[in-house]
């Protein structure tokens, strides 16, 4: 039985059967239909086509950091695709423009804004402090904040057997040349870097020298007791007066010259520091509940606005040494003046260092009426410091 080969041959759109020949064709063009979809067709690799994929991949945002390296729209290929994200660049092209050169400047722009940035936990916690006027001075003794620089405190370097003044000397001295037989306490010499005056300052403990070199209260007791001090504890008070945190070792004529003044009245002569003096000012006032005036708030305001570096903490109150070397043992004596008859000079009396303040004596000096060395802590020949 004879095959009918119309029956097997494709029809054409027609009805009629077509060609084997035609078949063929159609066969090959189908198939070289397929290989150009699949994309072998053997285009090299710098073909438009390729080129053109690879910028609309460019184009794509992965992360946010991306858009700063994205090409302005106006500069990108004519033949890339359109779609969802190279309509959205051709968009805003103002906006892509903007983030790439706010990207680039951010180092710039950090920099430059570190005067109102850095300091902002301070001028956070000048925000929070109370703003009133100032109290009465009435009743204001030295005596309300406790004994001179006492080690009967609570405070760090507190009960560690060395009074306060001699504490912060150790902390703020360069190179301190140490008493023999004060268990590494008193400080007898040494040279200061004084913060608030930008000058260096050679330290000699002595009746006519000790006083080139004071320790100041950053905010003073005085303005403490008009700013909310009165309100605190005897206990809390003496530890705001031995508070290292609200003392540095000065030059005595610049500490002098400030008085009890706050930052609206006084500040440091040394520029570069009257930012961390400010800062400082501030946490002590924040850690002892006391209010600031309104001057005072708005002239550490404005030294807050116009800082750099970051306030640093102040250094950590040095344990006294357990012992001397021999080589430091020798310097300190030869530098220790001679100790004057502890007999007491004159005939005034006063039975402690209060007395003396309420007279009106207190400093004291060797050879001066009413000093005795009972009263003289350190050994410095200036009893009754304050």
């Amino acid at each position: 039985m004879g095959h009918n080969r119309s029956a097997l041959a494709p029809l054409s759109s027609s009805g009629r059967a077509r060609s084997p020949t035609a078949f063929r064709c159609l066969f090959a063009s189908a198939l070289a239909t397929l290989l150009i979809v699949t994309g072998c067709t053997g285009a090299p690799a710098g073909d438009d086509t390729v080129s053109t994929v690879g910028t609309a991949s460019a184009v794509q945002p992965t992360s946010p950091g991306v858009i700063s390296g994205l090409v302005s729209p106006s500069a990108a290929p004519s033949d890339v695709p359109t779609g969802p994200v190279a309509s959205a660049a051709s968009a805003a092209p103002s906006a892509t423009s903007g983030a790439a050169l706010s990207t680039a400047a951010a180092p710039a722009s950090q920099t430059a804004g570190a005067g109102s940035n850095t300091f902002s936990a301070a001028l956070q916690t000048l925000a929070g402090l109370p703003i009133k006027g100032r109290a009465p001075k009435t009743g204001y003794t030295r005596d309300q904040f406790g004994q001179a620089w006492t080690d009967d405190v609570d405070m760090e370097g507190g009960h560690n057997g060395c009074d306060t003044r001699n504490d912060i000397l150790r902390r703020d001295i360069t190179a301190p040349q140490i008493k023999a037989g004060t268990q590494g306490c008193v400080v007898l010499s040494g040279t200061l870097a004084d913060a608030y005056s930008d000058q260096v300052i050679a330290f000699v403990r002595g009746e006519t020298t000790s006083e080139a070199v004071q320790i100041d209260h950053l905010v003073a007791l005085s303005n403490a007791w008009q700013t909310g001090a009165q309100q605190l504890t005897p206990a809390q008070r003496q530890d705001f007066a031995n508070d290292p945190l609200n003392l540095q070792a000065v030059s005595g004529p610049v500490n002098e010259a400030k008085g009890d003044g706050d930052a609206a009245t006084w500040l440091p002569p040394n520029v570069d520091y009257r930012c961390e003096y400010a800062a400082r000012q501030i946490q002590v006032k924040a850690r002892y509940g006391l209010w600031v005036v309104p001057a005072e708030h708005d002239a550490m305001a404005r030294v807050l606005a116009s800082c750099g570096p970051a306030p640093s903490t102040p250094a950590a109150v040095p344990a006294p040494a357990a012992a001397t070397t021999a080589a430091t043992t020798a310097a300190t004596t030869a530098a220790q003046p001679p100790a004057a008859p502890s007999t007491a000079s004159g005939d005034a009396y006063y039975k402690n260092c209060a007395a003396a303040r309420a007279a009106g004596a207190a400093p004291l000096h060797r050879g001066q009426p009413g000093y005795r060395d009972q009263m003289d802590g350190d050994g410095d020949g200036i009893a009754c410091e304050s």
